[in-house]
């Protein structure tokens, strides 16, 4: 999609702000995460949906960027400046990662991103004197004013990380980055034929993806005031955006953003009532997403169901 940006960002932004002027705590809460969810669901977008690399480093990048801003302000560093250097660190970290696993591909690629997370975490719980191992890490409170301040401070720097994802996603599928990494997904080994060069593509799809789950992972560490390895590095901060944009559609500029709100109402309303088998039903999920609707609720546009409709009726006539 080139052009402006979607209708559908502007329309978003408009509830956004009828949201916060009738709602109470506990909704702007639940807005907050979904602005969380809504960024890493863009993050992971830009590795696993324009370049079709089934990427599981999200939680990897969410993880160093909570405890770089962490340990950032621990050290006396302002809010300010600690959230732009993890972001930023967490950006080196996904440059360097892809040099190191990004010529793997298919399940290769897959595990070699998966077990970057559970590295962190043993580092983190190592260096105790520095992020307080497995005890966890409490942050300094941010002085913004009372309750009511900080959670519309909050949902509002959550909302800026998610609408920079959806900005950096926009830009990426008009651009010729995004022309390559589609090139790379569709055919990568013909991709270099016609002058691209993918390694530098998927290192900076990479590169992008971190950033924003770092930054992500920064606001998340200041809002909750605590982090500890085991949550900021869960592997279903890996597994969730995947979801996400399997629902609204991977590849695509706002399906990202309608898969975490799709899938908040889902956990929110289902999954919190049956705990035990959460994980169970997550795994369901993925694979009725692949087998049914692989491209996200977008193939379920009413013309493309009666065009089906009508393709079958005519098959039923020819042979009686």
């Amino acid at each position: 999609m080139t052009g402006r940006l979607p209708f559908g960002a502007i329309t978003a932004a408009i509830l956004l702000i009828g949201l916060v002027i009738v709602a109470d705590n506990y909704v702007l809460r639940l807005a907050t995460t979904m602005g969380m969810y809504a960024a890493l669901a863009l993050s992971w977008n830009l590795v696993g949906g324009f370049a079709g690399y089934p990427s599981f480093a999200t939680a990897a990048f969410f993880g160093l960027g909570a405890y770089a801003a962490g340990v950032s302000q621990s050290f006396g560093l302002p809010l300010w400046a600690a959230w732009p250097l993890a972001a930023l660190l967490a950006m080196g970290f996904a440059v360097l990662l892809g040099y190191a696993i990004l010529h793997l591909r298919g399940h290769y690629f897959a595990i070699a991103s998966l077990v970057v997370a559970d590295v962190l975490r043993e580092v983190t719980n190592s260096w105790t004197d520095v992020t307080g191992g497995g005890m966890g890490l409490n942050l300094p409170l941010v002085d913004v004013g009372g309750v009511d301040t900080q959670t519309l401070f909050y949902l509002a720097s959550m909302t800026l990380v998610a609408g920079a994802a959806l900005v950096i996603t926009w830009w990426v599928d008009r651009a010729p980055l995004g022309v390559a990494l589609r090139c790379v997904e569709q055919n990568e080994d013909a991709a270099p034929v016609i002058g691209i060069d993918t390694r530098r593509a998927k290192v900076a799809a990479f590169a992008l993806s971190g950033l924003i789950a770092g930054a992500t992972g920064a606001v998340y560490a200041s809002w909750v005031t605590y982090i500890d390895p085991t949550d900021v590095y869960d592997i279903l901060l890996s597994v969730k955006p995947i979801i996400m944009a399997l629902i609204g559609g991977v590849g695509t500029i706002l399906g990202p953003l309608v898969g975490a709100v799709v899938f908040l109402g889902l956990e929110e309303l289902l999954w919190r009532n049956v705990l035990e088998f959460h994980a169970g039903l997550l795994g369901v999920l993925v694979v009725a997403l692949v087998l049914f609707l692989p491209g996200g609720l977008r193939g379920l546009r009413p013309l493309g169901l009666l065009a089906l409709w009508r393709r079958h009726s005519l098959r039923r006539e020819a042979n009686p």
